[in-house]
């Protein structure tokens, strides 16, 4: 067995992350058969000594057959009725099943607050953190209820990922009704299984969709292709595979597609830096400063960089792009972009003794070349 899969299969602390379309019928409402399985295989996971936070999608699917809506609609209100009915159902039927095995749930509903600003992101944390030391499992969902931004252009994919840094996670699992990775879409025929990701350039030809096949989702395979690569460049080994599988894939690990990690596991405040975070604006560097902050891993000085974009305030997170336009780093700005434009290409010495700071410290920086950052 690979490494990648080992580690899954003997991971200590596991984020499972369920799409829409493996917990619901193609009419809108839950299937208690499907998610009787998937608890089945968490429920066996945790009675084998690990700790599972679950991030399920399926509250706005499950809302829609109680509603009488026939397909997911397209207007965030009626998104957030939907998301309101079916955020209800979706706890009571987790509840009731893990209850089975004398399991004890917690709901944890995020928005995009939570995991981009730093003082929800801690409170996260230590909520996650007590759930799981009172042998609760944690069941998570971005709360499309009053979320606007998530709904529209968010997936629990990419959430999954960030709380699987969040809580520490030894591995990531990512189960949909797409049994593994290919490089084309298998319904289509001749597309070809991937067993194993051991870098980026293993999946340089993959096409990935970006809708589920059941209508019902908002991710699709391009969004699980993104959180695996994320996670794995953040020192999470990752396995896809289908919700089916679930049994094995929470046991020895054999099915799918097993990412290997690719990156060091960061700190969670550098974690948070670079993949959590909003950026508020951006800094254009020349070639010697994106030398500097990516290769020699410096503070980023006044004299490398040449453009400034945005209205951020000295604190913000801002990217900084190369003179190609690619964002090679992110970090913590020490001033308003009022004050940059008077300042950007001169030395320290033509400053005055007050401006004579970095613009971004390496303490507040992370560098992101050859890391899949989206959003």
């Amino acid at each position: 067995m690979s490494e990648p899969r080992q580690a899954v299969a003997c991971a200590g602390r596991v984020v499972v992350k369920v799409g829409s379309s493996s917990l619901t019928t193609a009419e809108g409402g839950l299937d208690p058969a499907r998610l009787d399985a998937l608890v089945d295989a968490v429920a066996a996971r945790c009675a084998a000594g690990s700790q599972v936070v679950l991030v399920s999608s399926g509250a706005i699917a499950a809302g829609l057959a109680p509603l009488g809506i026939g397909r997911r609609p397209k207007d965030l209100a009626t998104q957030q009725a939907a998301a309101s009915v079916g955020q209800l159902a979706l706890a009571h039927a987790y509840a009731a099943s893990f209850g089975r095995y004398s399991l004890t749930v917690g709901q944890v509903l995020l928005t995009a607050d939570d995991v981009v600003r730093r003082a929800h992101y801690r409170n996260a944390q230590r909520t996650f953190s007590r759930l799981l030391a009172l042998r609760a499992v944690p069941v998570v969902n971005e709360n499309d209820t009053v979320a606007t931004e998530e709904i529209r252009f968010g997936d629990n994919d990419r959430l999954a990922a960030l709380v699987a840094h969040l809580v520490g996670a030894d591995a990531l699992l990512l189960l949909s009704d797409v049994d593994a990775l290919y490089d084309g879409d298998p319904r289509r025929g001749g597309a070809r299984r991937i067993p194993e990701v051991a870098s980026s350039s293993d999946v340089d030809g993959v096409r990935a969709g970006t809708v589920g096949a059941s209508g019902l989702g908002t991710g699709g395979m391009a969004s699980k292709l993104a959180a695996a690569r994320l996670a794995a460049s953040a020192g999470i080994p990752v396995l896809l595979a289908s919700a089916a599988q679930a049994a094995r894939a929470l046991g020895p690990a054999d099915v799918g597609t097993a990412f290997a990690v690719t990156g060091a596991r960061l700190s969670a405040r550098r974690f948070w830096l670079g993949h959590a975070a909003g950026a508020r604006g951006r800094l254009r560097l020349d070639d010697g400063a994106v030398a500097a902050v990516v290769g020699r891993r410096r503070s980023l000085l006044a004299a490398g960089i040449t453009g400034v974009e945005g209205a951020f305030e000295a604190g913000d997170v801002v990217e900084l792009l190369s003179l190609g336009g690619d964002v090679v780093a992110r970090g913590v700005v020490a001033f308003d972009a009022g004050e940059l434009p008077a300042l950007i290409g001169r030395s320290s010495h033509q400053l005055a003794p007050e401006q004579r700071r970095e613009v971004v410290h390496a303490d507040d920086l992370v560098p992101l070349r050859g890391t899949a950052v989206t959003g």
